[in-house]
Parts: C-alpha cells; structure tokens; sequence
C-alpha cells in the first residue's frame, strides 16, 4: 500500500450541502435558518459564552487570587504557651480546657498550635497539632495524642 492508494472508507464522506439554491432543492430561500433575527444571519450568531447581554459565566466567576476550600474544617485553637497554667501530668482535651476556662468557644475540634514556651509536662490529646506544638510538648516531657475529629 502506498500513500496515493489511501482512500476514505466508502460512505464516510458526504457532499457539501449546497442552501439557498430554490425550493425544489429542500434548503431553499431562508437556508433553513428561519425568517428573521440574529441567528439567520451570515457568519456566527454570537461567540461562544454568549448570554444575550447578560453578564456572561466567565465573566461573573473570580479570577486567580487564592482559591477557598469547600469543606475547610474549622477547628478551636490554642497555642501551647497557654498551657503552662495547668497542673504537671495531666490530661489536656477540648473538655478539660473548657471546664479550666481556658478556653471559651467550641468551634470544633481542638488543633494545638506551636507558638510560645511550654514548660509543663502534658498528655495532650487533640484532634490535630502542628510539627513545632509536637516537638514543644514532648520536649517538656509530655506526649501528644491525635484524636478522631
């Protein structure tokens, strides 16, 4: 086989169909595009995206910037330094830091943030915590545990 022998497979191609040349045709006069309006026009009715005169789609959505995350968590934070009012050896959780007061507001799970100086030994028990937070509880001798959130 050679390049001059390819052919198209028989019945794949179709004849151009040729409007506006009478009725007896079947495409006749209006070319099958109606009478009037914005669509019966020469060349494309409207750009892709169009809304007749709407604000369109791609145009109302942001652009870039940062983009939010549908199901962010929320948690109730609290940064280590705040621990050091608490007695040595005993258990933290969300439940306990409440009834201390130290905390206020349940705005979910608790998240255990690694900002200031922790000097008491802890069993935190947490939903979740940051590298540093870890490694500053368990310098001071305490252990952190991750609990389902």
């Amino acid at each position: 086989m050679r390049l001059n022998d390819a052919k198209p497979k028989t019945g794949s191609q179709h004849r151009r169909r040729r409007v506006g040349r009478g009725i007896a045709a079947g495409q006749g006069a209006s070319c099958g595009f109606g009478m009037r309006g914005q669509k019966s026009r020469s060349g494309h009715p409207t750009r892709p995206g169009f809304e007749g005169g709407q604000n369109p789609l791609y145009r109302r959505v942001p652009k870039l910037k940062h983009f939010t995350l549908i199901n962010q968590k929320q948690y109730t934070t609290i940064n280590v330094g705040k621990l050091n009012s608490l007695k040595a050896k005993s258990d933290v959780t969300l439940e306990s830091l409440m009834a201390e007061g130290i905390i206020t507001a349940h705005d979910g799970p608790l998240k255990v943030l690694g900002d200031g100086e922790l000097t008491v030994a802890l069993n935190v028990q947490a939903a979740a915590a940051t590298q540093s937070a870890i490694a500053k509880i368990e310098g001071a001798g305490g252990s952190f545990q991750a609990t389902k959130s």
